[in-house]
């Protein structure tokens, strides 16, 4: 297992006062087009916003710009209010969850249509205000985040200061050796802040550590290479792997990089070679959940192991794996299932959900997709087990595909050769896309609307 860090200052503040930031007030914590943005202005426009927000016990964040996102998030802690982080951003989903979080109100930086109740809208022009150092109690609740969905409902995690303090000091040792030994290393992220992933690498990582991020959320190939291109030293990506592959299928050219880290969703191996070969830099992946945080990382274009991050231990369970981490109070069990190696590495082996047993065979939901991608012309696709039972009680299994040029009984022969007949699914339907969230991920009442629609 790996060494375990100096969690001592952190686990001595509880019930004291901790600060916010890191660093000197002349460090970046932000970059655009025109430039840097110092950690003492910082500070003056987060107390000018906190002055003016309403009194509440939550904010839900909506900005979508990062460093306005950077400046909302510590406001709202900084009055002792709670930020939620739905796991989108449509109106049905803030709905529900300032239904269920009463006296909670929105917080963005642009004007929305339709308003959300309670909407509270940053000027263009943030005010700024001097003041004392920004600290919150070291214990203090600071976020609630959301899972995607992509296996059921969505369920709430809260966060503790002390706890992203411990969280993010590791992830700073987990991609030391990318970052600038020298000074500050810009951040180009393509994932939005509100995800639990954006929060560590792009929200966290500025406040904390020696990081400035780009204010931006890039989607389109020639827009990250322009947000890239506006960094001054070579800047580290923060992407997932919908958003890689787009990148490397592109050709479009890009900056000399640190590195690229990618998260949400299994990356290929042949896509992080492609990358690698492709852009010049090593691809990391890491590997975590809301619930959890990064607790794992590798190189996945010459490695299929990962290396748990210091202090991080597993135990595997029947129907899991519990995370016992310096940043986690207690365990957190995963349905993820893993094979601990002898070096103190583990593998993963799917996830106790995505595990089937139909007629005495077993198969993983997991491999039936990669088996489906597999198929030539399938370019997105997904298998998934169906809620309802058929007469003998067999969950039937069923399966979108995104293939241009092909049919559903063209699909169902090539998967013939390569799945038992009893794991084919009974229901294939091909689309012209799939209903991936901000982070790649497919929850799971969307596949099935689709499905039925």
């Amino acid at each position: 297992m790996s060494a375990v860090i100096d969690t001592t200052a952190a686990q001595s503040a509880i019930g004291t006062r901790a600060a916010l930031t890191a660093g000197a007030g002349d460090r970046a914590i932000a970059f655009d087009a025109r430039g840097d943005i110092a950690l003492e202005r910082f500070h003056r426009e987060v107390r000018g916003v906190a002055a003016a927000l309403p009194e509440a016990p939550y904010a839900i964040n909506l900005c979508e710009d990062r460093y306005r996102f950077l400046v909302a998030f510590c406001a709202a802690a900084s009055r002792g209010q709670v930020t939620l982080l739905p796991s989108s951003r449509a109106a049905a989903v803030v709905d529900e969850v300032m239904a269920g979080h009463p006296g909670s109100y929105c917080l963005g930086d642009h004007p929305l249509a339709p308003v959300p109740p309670h909407y509270t809208c940053l000027p263009p022009v943030l005010p700024q205000l001097d003041g004392g150092p920004l600290e919150v109690a070291a214990d203090a609740l600071v976020a609630i985040g959301f899972t995607s969905g992509s296996t059921g409902q969505p369920t709430a995690n809260r966060k503790h200061w002390a706890s992203f303090q411990r969280s993010t000091a590791q992830n700073l040792a987990a991609l030391a050796d990318l970052l600038d030994r020298h000074g500050s290393t810009h951040v180009v992220a393509t994932v939005p802040p509100q995800h639990m992933y954006g929060m560590e690498m792009s929200v966290l990582l500025p406040l904390l550590g020696p990081v400035a991020v780009h204010g931006a959320r890039p989607f389109f190939p020639d827009d990250v290479a322009g947000a890239l291109a506006e960094a001054i030293t070579p800047p580290l990506l923060v992407t997932t792997p919908v958003h890689l592959r787009a990148l490397v299928e592109s050709g479009v050219a890009l900056p000399p990089l640190a590195g690229i880290v990618s998260a949400t969703a299994p990356l290929p191996a042949t896509l992080a070679q492609a990358a690698e070969a492709r852009f010049g830099c090593e691809v990391r992946e890491v590997f975590g959940s809301t619930e959890t945080c990064v607790f794992a990382r590798r190189r996945t274009a010459v490695e299929t192991a990962w290396t748990l991050l210091p202090g991080v231990r597993l135990a595997p369970q029947p129907d899991g794996t519990a995370v016992h981490a310096p940043h986690l109070d207690q365990p957190v069990v995963l349905a993820d299932l893993v094979e601990l190696l002898p070096d103190g590495r583990f593998e993963l082996r799917g996830r106790n959900a995505d595990l089937l047993e139909i007629a005495g065979k077993r198969a993983s939901l997991a491999d039936l997709t990669r088996k489906l991608l597999a198929v030539p012309g399938v370019v997105d696709g997904v298998v998934l087990q169906l809620d309802a039972c058929d007469g003998p009680g067999v969950r039937r299994i069923a399966a979108l595909a995104v293939a241009p040029g092909l049919d559903a009984a063209g699909i169902l022969a090539a998967l013939r050769r390569q799945v038992d007949p009893v794991f084919l699914p009974r229901r294939l339907r091909c689309v012209d896309t799939l209903p991936r969230n901000d982070t790649g991920k497919l929850p799971r009442d969307a596949l099935l609307a689709l499905l039925q629609t």
